[in-house]
């Protein structure tokens, strides 16, 4: 006998109750239907909101995307920017290297060696960086570009720097030689006897004459000629009242007669600084001053050493 199950509904109205019977199968296939709707109705509850929380992650992924492309655009176009920095530094540094040699050609002063390739062997000039790489495409072979650069750069610099330095040192030492080289008159007044032969004003034989005469009153300013160092000041023999200054590079000038000195040895004193006066101490006829001009130690004639 097939089991059946019977359901009554009933009304508050009074009216008769419904009844409607139904066999077990068809109330466990109706259960198995409510199971599956409700089992249908969670996922599809569960699948919503696991696709809402996709979604968020997937619009994050996005965001974070898209800065980090940002990002790298904006480090490429920095890339980009940096060759073009490296492009106008090589210039610069040329433009360095095209001034030291216009110099050097002035001052007809010759490059060594090491000095002549400021970029290596042969002196090539490196081309510039090619910065017109697209920002889409990967910056690997600019970077390895840049990278290369650089160091040429850096080499070059050292260079021209170390070659700066060798001719501003020539320069100074050219400085200091032409300030430390007689160059003027060491007193106003007239020539009376010059470098060379003569007849003595004493003996009236032929002698030497080692030294240019300059003739004043007394008390005319004697000044120094170049720069130096005084050597020597006091009386020596026929000369007189002497002054000494030391020039260096094996130069020396010697100023007698003096009628007052008004230096002391060890004194620094400058091209054109008084250092004496016109006098007659010594062997002399009148006042005058006696200039004499040593090149290592050789007397040489004073007046290839004045220029005014």
């Amino acid at each position: 006998m097939r089991k059946s199950i019977s359901f009554f509904i009933l009304s508050n109205t009074g009216t008769r109750a419904k009844q409607f019977t139904l066999s077990s199968v068809a109330v466990k296939l109706l259960t198995l239907l409510i199971i599956a709707a409700f089992t249908c109705t969670g996922y599809v509850i569960y699948d919503y909101k696991r696709l809402k929380v996709t979604v968020s992650d997937t619009k994050n992924l996005e965001l974070a995307l898209n800065n980090q492309t940002e990002e790298i655009t904006s480090q490429r176009k920095q890339l980009q920017q940096f060759a073009g920095e490296i492009n106008v530094l090589k210039a610069k540094l040329l433009a360095l290297n095209e001034f030291e040699n216009k110099i050097r050609i002035i001052a007809n002063i010759e490059k060594t060696a090491d000095q002549d390739a400021l970029f290596g062997v042969g002196g090539a000039i490196p081309e510039d960086i090619d910065a017109s790489v697209p920002l889409t495409e990967k910056h690997n072979s600019l970077i390895r570009e840049m990278h290369e650069k650089t160091v040429q750069i850096q080499s070059a610099t050292e260079k021209q720097s170390n070659s700066f330095g060798a001719l501003i040192n020539y320069l100074e030492d050219q400085i200091n030689l032409l300030a430390s080289t007689p160059a003027i008159r060491p007193s106003t007044g007239w020539e009376t006897s010059g470098f060379g032969y003569r007849k003595s004003p004493f003996t009236g034989l032929r002698e030497f004459h080692k030294g240019l005469d300059i003739a004043n009153r007394q008390g005319t300013p004697i000044i120094a000629t170049a720069d130096g160092i005084v050597s020597y000041t006091g009386y020596k023999g026929l000369l007189g009242k002497t002054l000494v200054i030391d020039h260096g590079h094996g130069m020396m000038t010697r100023y007698g007669h003096a009628h007052e000195i008004l230096v002391e040895t060890g004194d620094v004193v400058k091209r054109g600084d008084k250092i004496a006066t016109i006098g007659s101490t010594g062997r002399s006829t009148g006042p005058h001053l006696h200039y004499e001009v040593l090149l290592n130690g050789i007397r040489v004639n004073p007046d290839k050493y004045i220029l005014n």
